[in-house]
């Protein structure tokens, strides 16, 4: 069955684009297309895309409100933007988004995201993860809130696993680190995002940082 894909841009000759890029992969299909926030969660709703390519900065309803909105769903959210500025990063992951790549990304890379973040798991372009990483490791984005109940789900290897994830390392790595096999990392990552109700990795590093799990400089 092909990927179902909703594009939203508040420009047609970027939507457009888009739509050829994919449209040339015999695996993807573009069902509809945005040109706002708004106009993006009525074709959600009519059309169920697997994974939405949303533009963050957009007349209306932004991308961000749009992405928030539709938090809980089972369609993922690939932002594409032309700014790459830390807060608009932090702010579509935080409000739900799957991955993020720059609008200049390779046609492949494209593509590839859009796979990637249809089968469940997270996408970013690299320079964005490391930054990701950095920005909490330094201080420089602070957590909106420090306390959340849902830490309390969590058993203590499950919070050891969280920890090294939230570092940046595999399951491999994280196994070196801790003594287990991968497979039993595995077991526990897919535990810790289902208890904490958070969508991948990357979820699960800012949850991390914004509960104090995990502490700038440590």
């Amino acid at each position: 069955m092909s990927i179902r894909v909703l594009v939203v841009d508040d420009q047609h000759v970027v939507r457009a684009g888009f739509t050829a890029i994919i449209e040339g992969e015999p695996d993807l299909e573009v069902v509809g297309q945005a040109g706002d926030g708004a106009e993006a969660l009525r074709a959600v709703r009519e059309l169920r895309p697997d994974v939405v390519l949303m533009d963050i900065r957009m007349p209306g309803m932004d991308g961000l409100t749009a992405t928030r909105e539709l938090m809980g769903t089972t369609t993922r959210i690939l932002v594409l933007t032309t700014f790459h500025r830390d807060e608009y990063v932090f702010g579509a992951l935080r409000a739900g988004a799957s991955g993020f790549l720059l609008k200049d990304c390779d046609p492949q890379e494209l593509v590839d995201a859009i796979r990637t973040v249809a089968e469940g798991a997270a996408m970013l372009a690299p320079a964005v993860t490391r930054r990701l990483i950095d920005a909490f490791v330094s201080g420089t984005v602070s957590p909106p809130s420090p306390a959340d109940d849902r830490l309390e789900l969590l058993t203590q290897r499950e919070r050891d696993v969280l920890v090294q994830v939230a570092q940046g390392l595999s399951n491999t790595e994280v196994g070196a680190e801790l003594g287990i096999g991968t497979a039993t990392v595995k077991t526990h990552v897919n535990a810790i995002l289902t208890k904490l109700d958070l969508r991948d990795r990357v979820q699960a590093t800012i949850f991390a940082y914004d509960t104090g799990l995990v502490r700038p400089g440590r």
